[in-house]
C-alpha cells in the first residue's frame, strides 16, 4: 500500500464527499467492482486528486471502512453515559455493536470482502485493520478505563473484549451472514446474557 503523494490540500468538504462516495460504492458494490474513476466522477474531482491524498485504492478503502466504524465509536467511551451503571453501559455497547453489524449493507459488505479476500488478501487485511480491529481496540480502551475505575478486575482486557463481543453476537451474526433475518428479541436476550456472564467473571465486588 503506497503512501499519499504530496499535492494541493483537499478542503474538508471535498475530502468528506470523496469518502462518502467511496463508502457508498464499497458497501454496495464491493472492493473489486468499485473504481477510482467512478468515485472521482461522482465526487467531482480528478483521479489525481484522489491518488494524491489517499495514496491508492486500498488506502481509500481502508479510510472509508474506518469512517463507517466511527459511527459507533462513541458507545465505547466511558464518559458517554456517566449516569449509567456498569451493566447499563455494557448493554448500550452490546446494542450498538449488534445494530452496527446487523445493518443489511454491512452484512452484504462482509460477504463481498470475504469473497474478494480469496483473490486479494490485502483487501481483507485492510478491512480487519480499519473495521473489526479498530472497534475491538475501542472496547479494550473502555474495559481498561473500567478496570482503572475499580468497576472490574481484568488481567487481559484484549481477551475480555473478544469474549464480550463474541457473546453479544452469538449465532445471530452467523445466521445473518447466511440469509436469515435479524431476530431483535433474541439479540436483546443475547446481549443481556452476555453482560451478566461478563459481570460475573469480571465485575468487582
Amino acid at each position: 500500500m503506497s503512501s499519499p503523494r504530496p499535492g494541493r490540500p483537499v478542503d474538508g468538504a471535498k475530502r468528506a464527499l470523496i469518502l462518502q462516495t467511496a463508502s457508498r460504492h464499497f458497501l454496495q458494490d464491493g472492493f473489486a467492482a468499485t473504481s477510482i474513476e467512478q468515485i472521482a466522477a461522482e465526487a467531482g474531482v480528478s483521479k489525481v486528486t484522489i491518488y494524491n491524498h489517499f495514496g491508492d485504492k486500498e488506502a481509500l478503502f481502508s479510510e472509508s471502512v474506518a469512517t463507517e466504524c466511527e459511527r459507533i465509536s462513541g458507545s465505547f467511551r466511558i464518559d458517554a453515559e456517566p449516569d449509567l451503571d456498569l451493566r447499563q453501559r455494557l448493554i448500550a455497547v452490546g446494542e450498538a455493536l449488534s445494530a452496527f453489524l446487523s445493518r443489511p449493507e454491512m452484512v452484504q459488505f462482509e460477504r463481498r470482502i470475504a469473497a474478494e479476500t480469496e483473490r486479494e488478501p490485502a483487501v481483507g487485511a485492510a478491512f480487519l485493520a480499519a473495521g473489526p480491529h479498530r472497534m475491538k481496540n475501542s472496547l479494550v480502551a473502555l474495559l481498561v478505563s473500567m478496570d482503572e475505575a475499580g468497576e472490574v478486575k481484568i488481567a487481559d482486557p484484549d481477551l475480555a473484549a473478544e469474549q464480550f463481543a463474541a457473546m453479544c453476537k452469538g449465532m445471530g451474526d452467523l445466521d445473518r451472514r447466511f440469509g436469515l433475518p435479524r431476530d431483535e428479541v433474541r439479540d436483546g436476550e443475547r446481549i443481556r446474557g452476555a453482560v451478566e456472564v461478563f459481570c460475573r467473571a469480571y465485575a468487582s465486588g
